[in-house]
């Protein structure tokens, strides 16, 4: 069975598609590289020992997505991640946001529907929550108003997506992810954002390694026990094989319905705080952070039940958050040929 896996090169992709290819599946990945290096692909096959399809293709381009479907008949199911991701960055780039991820997922739903393809697993996200009024939050909880134009991207993304289901033969499993840290334990892959990173994991590790002169820690007065903002970290490989339970799971025909959607989290809520004293204790290296004014685009806590995930897809994490930060830390030290 071949797999789609769009945005393959990226943090969470890349680990999904080492995953599916430990299941068996023969994996085609497509990414534009605008945010991942081609030496990832090298990578996937280091660790599996098996090579992978690739194809660099702007997914928002419609022609070239058309194009790539033509050439790739035979694709069972997608997996879709290719996405601009940063909260801060879309707040000051709207558009850009908008027409990237929209763009290219009506570009591949498109693309099912021309070439009969009938299962895909969404890359969501808990900013489809906002600030829940009940914590931890549950599926059932009401989608509010974004918080920024990147949570609204996925909010508006999973509404497609629930559009096209009730007019065509589509399954979809929509994954509801909270915030994945952590690198495969080989030190082959892991999260590397071009520039200045947007997400703490990263900052911390750059910080560390001396990429960074210090972290920025945004805001410190929120409602949370020692001010900063609390969420819920999943470690990435615990994250990547859900993809593949959800993808197993459509093939086997045993989705309850037309659209599931399931959070991803470890259902315990840390601070950014508790993340730096994980890192210093893992690591052995105290860190140099300042706090500073809150960021526009982020909510103050959130941590999800991940009860039916658990139940309904059989999964559940297997590492805490300090093999979350060591595994961060191995991978920042082999980037650096430490």
């Amino acid at each position: 069975m071949k797999i789609l896996v769009t945005g393959g090169t990226g943090y969470i992709g890349s680990h999904a598609a080492v995953e599916l290819q430990k299941k068996g599946f023969e994996v085609i990945i497509v990414d534009d590289l605008s945010n991942s290096s081609i030496e990832v692909i090298g990578n996937i096959t280091k660790i599996t020992g098996i090579k992978l399809v690739f194809e660099k293709i702007d997914l928002s381009d419609r022609e070239s997505t058309r194009a790539f479907f033509k050439q790739y008949p035979d694709i069972g199911s997608i997996i879709h991640f290719a996405a601009f991701k940063a909260v801060g960055e879309s707040v000051e780039q709207p558009l850009r946001y908008y027409r990237n991820n929209l763009g290219s997922l009506m570009n591949i739903l498109e693309g099912m529907e021309e070439q009969g393809i009938k299962d895909i697993v969404f890359s969501s996200s808990c900013t489809v929550y906002g600030q829940p009024d009940i914590l931890p939050v549950t599926e059932d909880a009401p989608i509010k108003a974004a918080a920024s134009p990147y949570g609204n991207t996925k909010q508006i993304s999973e509404e497609m997506i629930t559009d096209v289901t009730r007019v065509r033969d589509v399954h979809c499993v929509l994954l509801r992810y909270f915030n994945p840290i952590g690198a495969h334990e080989s030190a082959l892959i892991g999260e590397l954002p071009l520039g200045v990173p947007n997400n703490l994991m990263p900052y911390i590790t750059q910080t560390a390694i001396g990429k960074r002169d210090f972290l920025r820690v945004w805001g410190n007065d929120y409602q949370t026990p020692d001010g900063t903002p609390i969420r819920d970290y999943i470690h990435v490989v615990d994250l990547a094989k859900a993809h593949v339970i959800a993808v197993e799971r459509m093939l086997a025909g045993k989705s309850e319905k037309k659209i599931e959607a399931f959070n991803l989290g470890t259902g315990i809520g840390y601070s950014v705080l508790d993340v730096i004293r994980s890192f210093e204790k893992t690591s052995g290296i105290k860190l140099a952070y300042k706090i500073l004014k809150r960021r526009p685009g982020d909510i103050e806590k959130v941590w999800a039940d991940t009860a039916l995930a658990n139940r309904d897809l059989g999964w559940k994490t297997e590492r805490n958050l300090d093999d979350m930060t060591l595994s961060a830390w191995n991978w920042e030290k082999r980037l650096a040929g430490l």
